[in-house]
């Protein structure tokens, strides 16, 4: 089994081209603008001009297929022109309403109306996260997000140079000045911004959990009795999301300490991004990656995982985790693709 020694939870490996939100200003690097370039979802500058999104048909293209699988394309003989942003609304979903400012999970397929080529493709990865603000991620993509339900699927085009706020286009996706941006959205499920459920009373085993404006800043031992040795899971708030299953990809929130710690060693709450994982991939401990199975989206859980579910007789020394250390952690599971 794969085991991290490091930090304790950190990704295991990329997550795509989608997750590397940022907003595109004069004080990056010339590497960071470079990245930024192949990111079919980074923001322009805040100074880059952008001409209002309407309804339309988006002509020289077919698309068809389910939603969440990759889009069969077939493209017209002139391919598609478009200067202003135009969006189609291909599948109408029924799930809840996208506002903004909230997260959610997409798969997107980007082409080239001009060359009428594939630029890039999500499909072959977990659906990726995207907050649905300009100020992180492209306008076009959060103007076409917004108002429509989870479960749709959303064609849009532009020029390339408007698409990405730059008078060349995009590089890195092969879109020159001259070229038309056309978009293929899949608007998979949101994700939760905190826990959302019934309040729960925890077990007697678990220790406290100290906040600070809601977010959880560390575990309080007064009065926890020595761990059990075995795996244990005590619900604080129960979700009403569906319960995370091996093979989905689990996005969550956590602080961990260890029994009687005095801090600690890792948490996502301050990151600003959630933390993901392939629910019984192998890809984390055991206490997570076996005990979080069958956890309601919107929860938030405490687990005792004993040195067997966690890093084992030889511990974690770069985290401060000795070979006895019983792991305690919060965990608010936000969001499941």
């Amino acid at each position: 089994m794969h085991r991290r020694t490091t930090r304790l939870l950190a990704p295991l490996a990329a997550v795509g081209l989608l997750a590397a939100l940022s907003a595109c200003g004069d004080s990056k690097t010339d590497d960071a603008k470079a990245s930024d370039s192949a990111n079919p979802s980074a923001s322009a500058s805040a100074s880059a001009s952008a001409a209002a999104m309407t309804d339309g048909t988006v002509d020289g293209i077919t698309v068809t297929g389910e939603v969440g699988s990759k889009p069969k394309v077939t493209w017209g003989d002139s391919g598609v022109t478009a200067t202003d942003p135009v969006r189609q609304v291909l599948v109408t979903g029924d799930g809840a309403t996208v506002e903004a400012k909230q997260k959610v999970f997409v798969q997107i397929w980007v082409g080239n109306g001009t060359t009428k080529k594939e630029s890039y493709t999500s499909y072959d990865q977990a659906p990726q996260v995207v907050s649905v603000d300009p100020t992180q991620t492209l306008s076009i993509l959060t103007d076409a997000i917004e108002g429509q339900q989870v479960g749709s699927r959303v064609l849009v085009a532009e020029s390339a140079a408007g698409a990405f706020g730059d008078p060349t286009g995009n590089s890195g996706l092969g879109l020159g000045k001259d070229d038309t941006a056309v978009f293929v959205i899949d608007i998979m499920s949101t994700l939760l911004s905190a826990p959302e459920g019934d309040t729960k009373q925890p077990a007697a085993w678990a220790p406290s959990v100290t906040t600070a404006s809601d977010i959880p800043t560390a575990l309080d031992f007064t009065g926890t009795p020595k761990p059990s040795g075995k795996f244990q899971i005590t619900t604080l708030i129960e979700g009403k999301g569906a319960p995370l299953a091996k093979g989905q990809t689990a996005y969550v929130n956590y602080l961990g300490q260890v029994y009687q710690g005095d801090k600690p060693f890792d948490q996502s709450y301050t990151t600003g991004q959630p933390f993901s994982f392939a629910v019984g991939g192998g890809q984390v401990i055991k206490g997570w990656d076996q005990g979080l199975q069958g956890v309601p989206v919107g929860s938030r859980v405490i687990v005792q995982i004993p040195p067997s579910w966690g890093y084992g007789a030889e511990g974690a020394s770069g985290a401060g985790i000795k070979g006895t250390d019983t792991l305690y952690f919060v965990v608010d599971v936000l969001g499941a693709a």
